[in-house]
């Protein structure tokens, strides 16, 4: 039992990250699909279906476009023993032409994917609008309105702080580097601590230091989301070329996955200045031009 207790645990930490990277991915992949390329598609084809008379001469029209009368009589039969609501024929060929152009359209899945492609170049061009001046004035504009909605003004401010923070946009945070990682002196002075910089102080705080300060929220291990979040001095701060991710990725592993544009050399605590070895004493090791005191179990002075 203690052996497949170990085996068991190795193994589910081997495959979890996995399974829940793609299960998120999954999920991520059907809520776009049915919330976003479906509804895209949706109109997509409506619009096809009211475009293709005035495109494509009346001989060339596809299968699924073409509905005869004997169709129409079948499909309002069909209506009237089902008790629906009644339609003209005009309307019921609308529609008959709509569902022809679903089938068609569900067996092809190049076609499938124009709600994707459509997704994201209307994304790209919301970019590109809200870029330039004008289009950043309306933005803000209706944005203040959104604020203002019941129900809207609860939820939205919070949703944007979360998505300004992943994605860098917040208004008048850049030249904070907010959301960079950062490493802070804490919990005291010689222990150094990963964090994310996540905004600016309060203004009582910075009156008593004197200072100007931020806010630093340094995560814990191994669960990331918790943790604490400390004040300090703005010009204590040192920011660190890791992205959010390396970040993650070290304090869950407990420092052991160090990327290597970051890792630092420990040859230095291995080594002292002769090449001996530590571990047999004598001599004094350094660390970045710091010297270390002896390893004989003395006190140094002799």
């Amino acid at each position: 039992m203690s052996d497949f207790r170990t085996f068991f645990f190795r193994g589910l930490g081997i495959l979890l990250p996995s399974v829940v990277t793609l299960a998120l991915l999954w999920w991520a992949y059907g809520f776009v699909k049915v919330r976003i390329a479906e509804p895209i598609n949706w109109a997509v084809r409506q619009g096809v279906v009211v475009a293709m008379p005035h495109v494509v001469p009346e001989g060339a029209h596809p299968g699924w476009y073409r509905v005869s009368d004997e169709d129409i009589a079948a499909a309002q039969a069909k209506r009237r023993a089902e008790s629906r609501t009644a339609l003209s024929d005009d309307e019921l060929r609308k529609r008959v032409r709509a569902q022809n152009l679903q089938e068609v359209w569900r067996g092809r899945w190049y076609l499938q994917a124009i709600g994707f492609v459509v997704a994201i170049i209307l994304v790209y061009l919301a970019g590109v609008l809200v870029g330039n001046y004008l289009g950043r004035r309306i933005y803000l504009k209706v944005e203040s309105w959104l604020v203002r909605v019941p129900g809207v003004k609860q939820v939205y401010p919070h949703v944007k702080q979360v998505v300004d923070f992943v994605f860098g946009e917040k208004q008048g945070a850049k030249a904070l580097k907010v959301g960079r990682v950062v490493v802070v002196e804490y919990p005291r002075k010689g222990i150094w601590s990963v964090g994310l910089m996540t905004g600016e102080s309060l203004s009582v705080i910075e009156r008593a230091a004197g200072s100007s300060c931020v806010t630093v929220f340094i995560p814990s291990s191994p669960t990331p989301f918790t943790g604490y979040t400390i004040t300090v001095l703005a010009s204590e701060v040192i920011f660190v070329d890791l992205s959010l991710d390396e970040a993650l990725r070290f304090v869950v592993s407990g420092g052991v996955l160090v990327p290597e544009k970051v890792k630092g050399s420990t040859a230095s605590i291995l080594r002292d200045d002769a090449g001996a070895d530590l571990a047999g004493g004598g001599g004094a090791a350094k660390i970045d031009g710091a010297t270390l005191p002896p390893t004989d179990g003395g006190d140094g002075t002799d």
